[in-house]
C-alpha cells in the first residue's frame, strides 16, 4: 500500500509517517523498484497503531526506536522486546497509581465545594 493509503487507514498524516520512518520507528519498509516510492504492508497498519499506543502510554521515542530496531532484527529478539514492554508496563502502572492519587485529591476538593484553602498575608 502507498503512504497515502496507510495515512488514510491509520489516521496518521503522510508527513507524520515519513517522520516515523526517518526517526527509525518503522522498520521493514520496502521501496517500489521502478518509482522508489514506499510500499507498506498490512502489518504496518498494526505497527503504526502499536507505535501510537506506546507513545500515548508515555514511552520515549528513543525507546520506541530501540524496540523498532529489535523488530527489524527478527524473532530472535523477542526476549529483549518482551523485557522492554514489561519495564514500560511497570512504568505505566506507576503512572496510573500517581494519577489515581491526584484524582482522589480532586475528588476531595470537589466534595468540599472547590474552595481554595484560606491564605493569609505573611508578616
Amino acid at each position: 500500500m502507498t503512504i497515502a493509503e496507510l495515512a488514510t487507514v491509520t489516521g496518521v498524516s503522510a508527513h507524520t509517517l515519513r517522520y516515523y520512518e526517518r526517526a527509525g520507528l518503522v522498520p521493514l519498509v520496502e521501496r517500489d523498484p521502478s518509482s522508489g516510492h514506499r510500499r507498506y504492508s498490512r502489518g504496518h497498519v498494526g505497527w503504526i497503531e502499536f507505535l501510537r499506543n506506546l507513545r500515548t502510554a508515555g514511552m520515549p521515542v528513543r525507546e520506541m526506536r530501540a524496540y523498532a530496531r529489535l523488530v527489524a532484527r527478527g524473532d530472535g529478539t523477542w526476549p529483549q522486546r518482551q523485557a522492554m514492554l514489561k519495564a514500560h508496563r511497570a512504568h505505566v502502572d506507576a503512572m496510573i497509581r500517581r494519577l489515581q492519587a491526584h484524582r482522589r485529591v480532586l475528588d476531595r476538593k470537589v466534595r468540599a465545594g472547590c474552595a481554595p484553602p484560606r491564605l493569609e498575608v505573611a508578616d
